[in-house]
């Protein structure tokens, strides 16, 4: 006869002391994401390439030794490189890692005329940052048992016009997510978010933050009843970063307020 499950308590600090790689983690979602870790016990290494903004996080926080800010151009493996080797340096291991830097702006010209350098851009940022720092970071983040979050879109899912190339690398994300959980795990675990509309005015460097200019009306349009803001997107990377997700891979989270769910009639 088997002993009856016991009842397990919830750790209130889910992140105690692991390292976590942030890139674009100054401002927005990514500074949600990483205060979300500090907030959750965890040590967090911000990569961007705004370096006031990153100086700005560090004195703000006022966090001392738990948190670290270096210059990262996702789009370049050199500096990916030596971002990866900074966090080994630094703390001496890595144990999540979240790959939310990117061209946040999805709107560009009509298909037709759409310029082919445009197009790589967006593959290069998006894309193409997101598997170079998954390289990099792998080797430790397998030794440590450690977690990906991949920062995606509800975009992947649907679309406005003229928003292709936005998409594509978006998706492109969200077939990566899985093609990794099946490729690191059970090492590692990769799953990813789709965020819905962010407001992230709050959360920019001290020079150009201001509260949204929200109405009712786009508040409404969530079922929610509200815009999401980067703590929404924050506590969720933190499960997925957490030893609670423990048997949660390869898997795509929409966190939007319900408006994907939503039917909309002309």
């Amino acid at each position: 006869m088997t002993h009856a499950p016991a009842i397990h308590a919830y750790d209130a600090q889910p992140l105690q002391d692991r390292v976590v790689l942030v890139t674009g983690g100054a401002q927005g979602i990514g500074r949600g994401i990483a205060q979300a870790v500090l907030g959750a016990g965890g040590r967090v290494l911000v990569g961007d390439l705004d370096r006031e903004a990153g100086r700005a996080c560090l004195a703000e926080w006022n966090v001392g030794a738990r948190a670290a800010f270096a210059s990262l151009d996702v789009s370049r493996e050199a500096s990916v490189q030596r971002w990866v080797q900074t966090a080994l340096t630094r703390f001496g291991r890595i144990d999540g890692l979240v790959n939310n830097a990117g061209i946040a702006d999805p709107h560009r010209a009509p298909l037709a005329s759409l310029p082919l350098a445009d197009w790589n851009r967006y593959l290069a940022t998006n894309l193409t940052g997101t598997f170079l720092c998954s390289k990099h970071a792998l080797p430790a983040l397998a030794e440590a048992g450690g977690a990906i979050v991949n920062i995606a879109s509800t975009r992947a899912l649907q679309s406005e016009p003229d928003t292709e190339a936005y998409a594509a690398s978006k998706g492109g994300m969200l077939a990566f997510t899985h093609a990794l959980a099946v490729s690191a795990g059970p090492a590692v675990r990769v799953n990813a978010i789709l965020p819905g509309w962010i407001a992230t005015d709050a959360w920019q460097k001290p020079a150009e933050r201001h509260a949204p200019k929200l109405g009712r009306k786009d508040h409404a349009q969530h079922p929610a009843g509200r815009v999401g803001t980067p703590r929404d997107i924050g506590a969720m990377a933190v499960y997925l970063l957490s030893a609670q997700s423990a048997f949660v891979t390869g898997q795509p989270f929409v966190i939007d307020g319900g408006m994907t769910v939503k039917m909309r009639y002309a």
